[in-house]
């Protein structure tokens, strides 16, 4: 198995290159999001505000971010406690392979039960195959379809 990338929350330092990999994230889905979409988000990544997003990065042997994760804790009508939502999660294409995917998972899971969140969930689309192949390993894939206005 390969070895996981240590994993460790944003920090200010980090902005350019979380910058950059969030653009390729949305690249790979073909997606265009507003440049001033952006700041907003990194704002609310470092804020610490248990109301809002929480970002994670995996860092490569240089100790430079090779991957992120974006989750949000909120509650639900049907546990007292809880859900995490992992809306974003992507690794540099040249750093995949390495375990850096699994240990962002790994770190929101923990950052999750450090919540007592009773479930943590995520989509993805469906031709995404490669990273489907590690989310049967490390979840269950759990047969709703997602409807969008």
């Amino acid at each position: 198995m390969a070895t996981a990338a240590p994993v460790r929350h944003l920090i200010p330092e980090d902005r350019e290159v979380w910058e950059s990999l969030f653009r390729a994230y949305h690249a790979f889905y073909e997606v265009t999001v507003p440049d001033a979409v952006y700041p907003s988000t990194w704002s609310r990544l470092l804020s610490q505000d248990p109301g809002t997003h929480v970002g994670f990065v995996a860092l490569g042997t240089d100790e430079v971010p090779i991957g992120l994760a974006h989750a949000l804790f909120h509650q639900s009508t049907w546990v007292e406690t809880g859900h995490v939502y992992l809306q974003d999660l992507f690794v540099d294409p040249h750093a995949r392979g390495h375990g850096a995917g699994r240990a962002l998972i790994e770190a929101v899971y923990a950052y999750a039960d450090g919540l007592g969140a009773a479930r943590t969930y995520w989509l993805t689309h469906e031709s995404n195959a490669t990273a489907r192949v590690l989310y049967d390993r490390v979840a269950t894939e759990s047969g709703f379809i997602q409807y969008r206005r």
